[in-house]
């Protein structure tokens, strides 16, 4: 392909991407093939000689797009949102066509300078200490990694990168409604799984303080290392928000790592209103929220913050000679702050949605959300038929169909199949968890451009199918 022949498909592409974008409610939320359909539509083998783009394409819009979920669909109701934007969009068209590999200052010294920059404005947006030091990870699983290495190899003055993981009497500290994300990362960080310890939590599903520092006594007594607690603003199943202050006094006085699993709710801090959630946040060392989830920018783009950062910098920092540079010390290599060497400039999507919206434009959004989460938990109210299963913190509507006269086992099983039955529709996707053994629907209200209309049409559904 020559440039004129790329310049010719980009522009099929583009209009095709503003089709799809202006579109996007005519096709099925949820994808409705069957396993293996994709792969029996498509050849075994690579092809041995160059393909029409053509023809390439017809192959994506007939056999690739079937097997997609919407994400950006404003009927997209179900999990945490990956929301994107058409700034966002635009930035990943030119990160994509630049290609640079972001991996250290030298190597795309504007990525590091911007990233640098965006994650300040994103700090003083938040209301974060000024102390705390920003860098953009791949997902907030890979952050609380990242926090929990940091917090092992400061413990042990980095022994345990030089001479790995022996007698491990480390002990990990979340919530019983904590992310699963903690458990996968106690389990690659050496830890074990049997060293995590969940915490009880309280009628409103946020973690007990009493019964942490409790923990935490237990087992220093039983010659255990209290490492880090993972505190979460925004559980994943309800949104609840753990008491952050009181956490981080359990911390503070026992000397532990506290970290902030912040992914989804975070963004919601750059409302005054909100910012009752992060009381405390002076006392933690990390802190991680995701942009991708909430805040209109490509995936991936989780934006975690360190109080340490020479902590975080020594857990990481592997120098042989061939990425030594002449400007190593006086620049942030943004390599040395995670876990992969090789980086995207995932930085421009971030500036490009800053600058569009502003921070006004992205207040406003945000609070029409919550303003139609509110309003769905009321229509669901007066409904009678409905139940609400956890106090709305936020715009996750966490409810479950009730017509009475049924045990708990048997409502579970009613509201597994009316989720079913409403995502074989295709018109809108819900997804659930589980409260206090309870089969909870959930309807997250944040994809970019939902509106009144789409969550109202969502609740007649509901009502409708639960009803019939």
């Amino acid at each position: 392909m020559n440039n004129g022949e790329f310049r010719e498909q980009a522009h099929k592409l583009v209009d095709w991407m503003a089709d799809y974008l202006d579109n996007i409610t005519q096709y099925p939320v949820k994808s409705q093939v069957s396993p293996g359909e994709i792969l029996e539509k498509l050849p075994a083998g690579p092809p041995f000689h160059s393909e029409n783009m053509d023809d390439i394409f017809s192959d994506f819009e007939k056999i690739i797009i079937p097997g997609i979920t919407h994400w950006q669909s404003p009927k997209f109701f179900a999990y945490f949102p990956a929301n994107s934007s058409y700034p966002s969009v635009l930035a990943e068209m030119l990160t994509a066509t630049l290609g640079a590999q972001c991996m250290k200052w030298e190597t795309s010294p504007a990525a590091a300078e911007l990233e640098q920059l965006v994650l300040d404005w994103l700090r003083q947006m938040t209301g974060l200490p000024a102390d705390f030091s920003g860098v953009i990870q791949d997902s907030a699983s890979s952050s609380t990694l990242v926090a929990l290495l940091t917090a092992r190899e400061k413990a042990t003055r980095f022994d345990i990168n030089a001479k790995g993981l022996r007698d491990n009497r480390f002990r990990v500290y979340c919530s019983s409604e904590a992310h699963s994300s903690i458990e996968k990362g106690v389990r690659i960080a050496g830890i074990g799984s049997e060293n995590l310890v969940k915490i009880a939590v309280d009628g409103q599903y946020r973690m007990i303080p009493a019964l942490l520092e409790e923990k935490i006594k237990e087992d220093t007594a039983r010659g255990f290392r209290p490492l880090c607690v993972v505190a979460a603003l925004g559980t994943t199943g309800s949104t609840s928000v753990d008491p952050l202050k009181e956490i981080a006094l359990i911390c503070r006085k026992h000397n532990v790592w506290l970290h902030v699993d912040a992914a989804y709710a975070g963004s919601a801090l750059i409302l005054p209103e909100y910012r009752w959630m992060s009381e405390g946040v002076d006392l933690v060392d990390s802190f991680v929220f995701n942009p991708h989830k909430w805040l209109f920018t490509n995936f991936d783009s989780s934006v975690y913050f360190v109080k340490d950062r020479q902590a975080l910098v020594n857990t990481f920092s592997i120098l042989p000679e061939y990425l030594r540079t002449a400007t190593q010390g006086k620049v942030n290599d943004y390599c040395d702050w995670g876990i992969p060497l090789g980086r995207r400039f995932r930085a421009l999507k971030l500036w490009f949605v800053l600058r569009h919206y502003g921070v006004a434009g992205l207040q406003e959004v945000l609070r029409s959300h919550l303003k139609l989460a509110a309003e769905f938990k009321q229509w669901l109210e007066k409904d009678g038929h409905f139940e609400i299963l956890a106090p709305l913190t936020m715009n996750v509507v966490c409810f479950r169909y009730n017509p009475g006269n049924l045990t708990d086992d048997e409502l579970n099983r009613l509201n597994e199949d009316l989720m079913q039955r409403i995502n074989r529709t295709g018109k809108m996707y819900l997804t659930h968890t589980k409260l206090a053994g309870k089969f909870t629907l959930r309807m997250v209200i944040a994809q970019t451009n939902v509106d009144h209309s789409h969550v109202e049409e969502a609740f007649h559904m509901i009502r409708d199918m639960a009803c019939n």
